[in-house]
């Protein structure tokens, strides 16, 4: 068998994650205990989540730790295996990092294919996209879940989307169109807006380089929807926010999702202005307004999009429960916090698929090497 390699994360980064935080090392193939499974990657994930765990200063978690296995998403196939509930051939998909083979147990991975199980037509990789964790936060960061749907989009809303043509932003909003909504998104590339708008369907698009101030993000904002916005799908904060919440209107729902304008320094260092909205992500708060009452190799590896872990974690803290008169609410979402409900929605994101109603782009980079600069 191949030796193993993976790489490191030895330097915590100032500014923009690159290649001089991280360390290449190969070494021995781990040996396999009683119950546990050794998996062989087919696809890593490279995900904006993974540099807010790079912050110096404590999120929902503590900071990645130097000297460690880069964490990731990792779509593997069991090449050995001691337990009876994974058999070779098994395609799992696990948060083991960025290395070649990992050691597994059954209740730390999910099985999405087994050996024996007919070729559903969907390619490995989405379980690190649509069917996996931005598909998780897409689906339930929108619809809420059982017991809290308020910031689920109603038909004739019109809901606003950062990052439009992210991983996460591009599901949002053509779940919003499934639900009946008007929809404008926001991004920042030419191409990015034509295919929002020419392959999605997306109503009414925005490029924020062309708005890069929030004087001029608000005089676009008002033009592309004159009565206001009800639903804001946040996955950038700065400036676009600090021109969408003024526009929110009663009893309007902000679903804070990323704070990628923060991601290159600004998380240990946050910009002046109302962009402390990442607070609110790692710990999943809800901020209620009150009215008196009240993320292949042939024969290897790739970086695309990814997942975050699929055992359950209860969120920290209680929900608030809900009360009549209520106003708007800011949630914060994480993936990890509905794990337990990921085959609902893989159902469902499968069959919308199918449908033609969801439509999903990857990117994937060739080879392990590759990772650090994915």
């Amino acid at each position: 068998m191949a030796e193993n390699e993976a790489y490191y994360y030895v330097a915590r980064p100032a500014g923009d994650v690159s290649s001089e935080h991280y360390e290449y090392r190969t070494g021995p193939v781990p040996e396999l205990g009683e119950g546990e499974a050794l998996i062989e990657a087919l696809y890593l994930s490279v995900d904006p989540y993974m540099r807010i765990q790079q912050s110096a200063k404590r999120t929902w978690e503590e900071p990645h730790a130097l000297g460690k296995v880069q964490g990731s998403g990792c779509v593997g196939r069991v090449v050995k295996s001691r337990t009876g509930e994974l058999g070779e051939g098994d395609v799992v998909a696990s948060y083991t990092g960025w290395t070649r083979f990992a050691v597994v147990t059954p209740g730390a991975c999910k099985v999405v294919r087994r050996a024996a199980a007919a070729d559903d037509g969907l390619p490995l990789s989405l379980y690190l996209g649509v069917l996996g964790m931005p598909g998780r936060t897409a689906y339930f960061g929108l619809l809420g879940d059982e017991t809290d749907d308020r910031r689920r989009p109603r038909a004739g809303e019109t809901v606003v989307v950062s990052g439009a043509a992210g991983a996460v932003g591009s599901l949002v909003i053509q779940i919003a169109k499934i639900q009946g909504c008007k929809t404008v998104g926001i991004a920042g590339k030419p191409h990015k807006l034509a295919w929002l708008k020419d392959e999605l369907g997306v109503d009414e698009v925005i490029n924020y380089k062309e708005h890069d101030t929030e004087e001029k993000m608000t005089q676009a904002l008002r033009q592309a929807s004159p009565d206001g916005y009800d639903v804001y799908f946040d996955n950038t904060g700065g400036y676009i926010s600090d021109a969408i919440i003024p526009l929110l209107n009663l009893r309007g729902r902000m679903i804070v999702c990323g704070q990628i304008s923060q991601y290159g320094g600004g998380l240990d260092a946050p910009a002046m202005g109302p962009r402390f909205l990442h607070h609110v992500l790692y710990h999943r708060l809800l901020i209620q307004g009150a009215f008196t009452s009240f993320f292949r190799i042939p024969g290897g590896l790739s970086g695309v999009r990814g997942s975050r872990r699929w055992p359950g974690d209860p969120p920290r803290g209680a929900r608030a429960e809900p009360r009549a008169h209520q106003g708007g609410a800011h949630a914060g979402i994480l993936a990890r916090d509905f794990a337990h409900r990921q085959d609902e929605m893989v159902a469902q994101m499968s069959q919308w698929i199918k449908e033609g109603k969801l439509k999903y782009k990857e990117t994937v980079v060739d080879g392990f090497k590759s990772l650090p600069d994915a």
